[in-house]
């Protein structure tokens, strides 16, 4: 079963952790670990996004201006802050970028919430970074994926996340040396920034005692989750590609077809008197209607 969900909140659900993790540091395990532990859900801002049942499209859309309009000031913040109130309400955590990197300013909102930073090492982190900037190419991206609902917005997202990034760490993440560039700078700023006895580090690879210990649980009775998050993501990625260009590939034979019965259907083809202009474009209007009228169904049921 996919990992990549949308979760809903649970009303009444406190936000007691911030995961400052960079991306592909164990993000959706370390989730999946605390939905266990504190009993609600998690925001991992990668899944939230690109999840079935995102399609309200209000959460990356918080992402993208809370990205930004980043640093703030005092015209941006109340109402930065007032969004990131109303989004993480109901949720017991969360995760990844941008989210991750805004830890100080959700210190504001959740003072006494504790920050877990999730790492691993540095090699294989680097090169699953390199994979992700490889394989990120925003036009294209557009292209495949504007007729899936806040997926759509994904490279626009990804935009606004590189700003915050080169606002905060200088550089722009693109090769090893910007990577090591922001993991070490990430690493510094947290450790002057977080109060040491809300600040935690956590490799996956450890299992529950570590956490267990940072939150003062009691350790479960279940195994720890292990998600291949990058796998995972991939296929749900791959999914959403065949998706969107299925659609791409009905609305075009739609428009083919509506712009074929319309020279077809149009008086002008067979005359070419001014009066027969009027009902050659009352026939294209019609046809052009039932054209748009169809686009939700791309969206609904495809």
């Amino acid at each position: 079963m996919s990992t990549i969900r949308f979760k809903e909140p649970k009303p009444g659900a406190k936000l007691q952790v911030i995961g400052a993790g960079l991306p592909r540091t164990g993000t959706n395990s370390f989730c999946a670990a605390l939905e266990i532990l504190l009993d609600g859900p998690c925001y991992h801002s990668g899944v939230q996004y690109a999840a079935e049942g995102a399609g309200d499209e209000k959460h990356i859309k918080a992402m993208m201006k809370a990205s930004a309009e980043y640093p703030y000031d005092s015209s941006t913040w109340p109402s930065v802050s007032t969004t990131l109130h109303q989004i993480l309400d109901g949720y017991v955590a969360v995760a990844d970028p941008p989210l991750s990197i805004l830890y100080p300013e959700l210190l504001k909102l959740y003072p006494d919430a504790k920050v877990i930073v999730t790492v691993r090492d540095r090699e294989p982190w680097m090169r699953s970074m390199a994979e992700v900037i490889k394989l990120s190419q925003p036009t294209l991206a557009t292209f495949i994926f504007w007729w899936v609902p806040s997926v759509r917005w994904l490279p626009k997202l990804a935009e606004h996340m590189t700003h915050l990034f080169y606002t905060k760490f200088g550089v722009e993440m693109k090769d090893r040396e910007t990577f090591i560039t922001v993991w070490d700078k990430h690493i510094e700023q947290l450790q002057q920034t977080v109060p040491k006895d809300q600040l935690f580090f956590f490799d996956v690879k450890e299992g529950w005692e570590p956490l267990c210990k940072a939150l003062d649980k009691p350790l479960p009775a279940v195994a720890f989750p292990r998600l291949n998050d990058a796998k995972d993501m991939e296929n749900h990625f791959k999914k959403l590609a065949s998706r969107g260009l299925t659609r791409w590939a009905l609305f075009l034979t739609m428009l083919l077809l509506t712009a074929c019965a319309a020279a077809l259907s149009s008086p002008i083809v067979f005359d070419l008197s001014e009066s027969a202009i009027p009902a050659s474009s009352e026939t294209i209007s019609k046809l052009g209607l039932g054209l748009l009228l169809l686009v939700p169904i791309l969206i609904l049921y495809i």
